[in-house]
């Protein structure tokens, strides 16, 4: 087999391994929050380690390697990914186990900004068409299965399994990329941006603490407001450096673009609304009506299969119907199905989550297909590299933020809720702060065997109504970020924006885009995008 073929494998196992990280974890979180003893801010940080450290080095990973060699930053992506997974099934620890996340986030970062360089330099005409069609496939079909391998594995295994399946295919992929994989890099390559790299991450890490701080100690914390006031100018400096750079990870003026601006804010809103709400999906479905995470990785595939299908379809229609008729009514279906899943009492079974869930998955696999071409359609080729990191950029960074700002509405709304049922239950006054910890430890059922027989019917009904009034707030919340995200998407978003690319081919140099690999043809409707990942997401 020919030296490029190995490379297509190569790429195929690395993208497989991270994409499957977003999804395979959410269902294991339940278990690993009982046997670790986390509280319910480490189970976020589980989820954000690798959402922040993914956004954060995507940008600047694509500058390391032009500069430094492509096969050689692959190679050391997929060796801390590798090493990370390890580390994340040996953890003992809540702190151990989001380190080898941040860990595993590090080295996805490289890879995905590595990979489809290395495809784009190895094949051309139509084969690239079929390594980049054959990448598009993984993407959606490790996506999708996610929930209901990461169901298997934690029910048939334990949740340690769900990291120990990465070493195999990271060993293989390593010994491929070795043994057969050329070098490539970019003959005049800028230095990295680490003035930029250094403010975004620190802002984004100083945003997403404060919002998992606030879930324990409150929004008027001390702590929590500094951290804000961190965010807020870390991000300015970040602005602010971006202006001042010769050669900036990010350029700033492209937000001036309305269809760029306008798939920025889709992407964010995407992953900001329905696939941060996954993790609260599974804390309901395993904690609150007590299914396994194999039952929980089922029902969700109601989600990921009807996106995957739907997705299919919108990627041959993508050829045919502007991309603001495909990404933003998409958008107002994903905040529709949240609403829809809205409404849920102490009563309510799974069954109520269906029509939700379909519609939810339906908006999903309209816009992912068509939203990279957003991001890379509007800009020069030699830009396509930085345009579409940018999109994915924001779409990890939707998932940070979603996760944690939830996580801070749900805490408080399930405390709330509790105090106001339990102090109509005598046998149970002044244990309102102890249950509701006990509820975000996932040790419902513990302290509902711990309470005075006479007390625990309504101490049952009390945990139901309160994990479901908490949840109902999530889900309008946001439904309504979906909902707004669809409109700006529809109102940004022009066809005009797409005419004006220059009739240039890139230079060989240029680094190609994660998710797209030529420029669309110059007008709105013919915007032919391989099928992106529905998250960094992963």
């Amino acid at each position: 087999m020919e030296r490029k073929w190995w490379t297509l494998v190569a790429v195929l196992a690395a993208t497989f391994m991270l994409l499957l990280d977003i999804t395979i974890v959410v269902v294991a979180l339940p278990d690993i929050q009982r046997e670790l003893h986390t509280s319910f801010s480490d189970v976020q940080w589980v989820v954000d380690a690798y959402a922040l450290t993914l956004a954060a080095l995507l940008l600047t990973s694509g500058s390391l390697a032009d500069r430094y060699g492509r096969r050689r930053l692959f190679l050391i992506g997929l060796g801390i990914f590798t090493a990370g997974s390890a580390l994340c099934a040996a953890a003992q620890t809540p702190m151990m186990l989001i380190v080898s996340r941040a860990l595993q986030g590090i080295g996805g970062a490289i890879m995905f900004a590595t990979s489809l360089a290395l495809l784009a330099m190895n094949f051309h005409g139509r084969e690239r068409g079929v390594a980049f069609g054959a990448w598009g496939a993984v993407a959606g079909v490790s996506t999708a299965l996610g929930p209901i391998l990461g169901g298997l594995i934690t029910s048939g295994v334990s949740w340690r399994g769900i990291f120990w399946v990465n070493l195999p295919i990271g060993v293989a992929a390593i010994a491929i990329t070795l043994r057969k994989v050329a070098e490539s890099r970019a003959p005049h390559a800028h230095r990295p941006d680490w003035a930029g790299f250094a403010t975004l991450t620190s802002g984004l890490v100083a945003l997403v603490y404060g919002l998992i701080r606030a879930s324990e100690d409150g929004w008027g914390d001390g702590g929590v407001i500094i951290c804000f006031v961190l965010a807020a100018l870390l991000l300015a400096a970040f602005v602010v450096a971006e202006t001042r750079v010769a050669h900036p990870m990010f350029d700033l003026s492209l937000l001036r673009i309305p269809t760029f601006l306008g798939g920025s804010v889709a992407a964010f809103a995407m992953n900001g609304s329905l696939y941060a709400m996954l993790l609260y999906l599974t804390v309901y479905l395993q904690n609150d009506l007590g299914y396994s995470a194999l039952q929980a990785g089922v029902r969700l595939l109601i989600l990921s299969a009807t996106a995957m299908v739907v997705s299919t379809v919108a990627g041959r229609l993508s050829t045919h119907v502007p991309v603001r008729w495909l990404i933003g009514p998409g958008l107002l279906l994903v905040g529709a199905g949240l609403l829809l899943m809205a409404g849920l009492s102490a009563g309510s079974g799974w069954t109520h989550l269906i029509p939700g869930l379909v519609v939810a998955g339906v908006g999903s696999g309209l816009v992912n297909p068509p939203l990279a071409s957003t991001a890379v359609g509007v800009v020069h080729p030699f830009r396509s590299g930085m345009a579409s990191g940018v999109n994915t950029t924001f779409r990890q960074v939707g998932i940070a933020v979603g996760t944690a700002a939830y996580g801070s509405i749900f805490t408080g709304r399930l405390a709330h809720g509790l105090s106001g049922r339990l102090d109509g239950i005598p046998e149970l006054a002044g244990r309102d702060g102890q249950i509701a910890d006990a509820v975000h430890a996932g040790a419902a059922g513990q302290a509902i065997g711990a309470a005075p027989p006479a007390a625990r019917g309504p101490l049952t009904e009390a945990i139901h109504a309160s994990f479901a009034g908490a949840l109902n707030d999530l889900f309008v919340t946001a439904g309504i970020l979906g909902l707004v995200g669809g409109v700006l998407a529809l109102a940004l978003i022009r066809g005009k924006d797409f005419a004006a690319v220059p009739q240039q081919a890139p230079p060989t140099d240029a680094r190609p885009a994660p998710a797209q690999t030529e420029t669309p043809a110059q007008t709105e409707a013919p915007v032919a995008a391989t099928p992106e990942p529905a998250a960094p997401t992963t």
